[in-house]
């Protein structure tokens, strides 16, 4: 028999917050040469992860960036600040974040996030209220898709894993959800994600979730 769901885990970068950053290189550098430099040596490098992971400073990072693209320290560092400002809201994800709050869901995020980015955004925005529980993964030292990071949320906040849903735009995040015994919806929008919910999760009616005509 399978267990209701009770909660429901966001990703943050691609699902609630915007995050592209080829639009971001695209913004900064006009060149498709420096545009592919950047991002094979600073967002495809190892050091990303590393940041996102909590064992390596911005400061450092930053470092790094310089000594292997060439690129002057300032222009790294105002990346870096792109990177920030580019993490905006996405409107029709938080409607449905919403809906489910009203659906009585309990509402999480687990997030893989550098820690001056995630401080950034604690600033900016005044949504961290609507979670019971949020898990950024430099905070905690663990990343997805590694199965630790995931048995962390369910012992921090005593959630059953076949009573949580877990919505993120990463696959292998996703799959190793489902390894967990999680439910999970691989997101593509919010339109595919509401329809998800709604046919195979049975959460939503066919009303809520949907962003009102401006």
């Amino acid at each position: 028999m399978n267990r209701p769901i009770r909660n429901v885990v966001f990703d943050l970068g691609g699902v609630l917050l915007e995050w592209n950053a080829d639009k971001i290189l695209a913004r900064l550098y006009p060149e498709r040469e420096i545009q592919a430099l950047v991002k094979k040596e600073v967002f495809l490098h190892s050091d990303w992860l590393a940041l996102d992971q909590g064992v390596l400073d911005e400061e450092e990072a930053i470092r790094r960036f310089q000594q292997r693209t060439g690129r002057p320290l300032p222009e790294m560092k105002g990346l870096m600040d792109a990177v920030r400002e580019s993490l905006v809201p996405i409107p029709p994800t938080f409607a449905l974040l919403d809906a489910l709050s009203k659906e009585g869901m309990n509402l999480y995020c687990v997030s893989n996030m550098q820690m001056a980015v995630f401080a950034y955004l604690q600033k900016r925005y005044d949504f961290w209220g609507k979670f019971k529980g949020v898990v950024i993964s430099a905070s905690v030292k663990m990343i997805k898709p590694d199965a630790e990071i995931f048995h962390h949320l369910f012992r921090l906040y005593r959630l059953v894993p076949s009573e949580t849903l877990f919505i993120d735009d990463h696959p292998p995040n996703v799959e190793s959800a489902r390894r967990l015994q999680m439910h999970a919806i691989l997101f593509q929008g919010a339109d595919h994600c509401r329809l998800q919910l709604q046919e195979i999760h049975q959460l939503l009616s066919p009303s809520e979730g949907a962003v009102p005509p401006s």
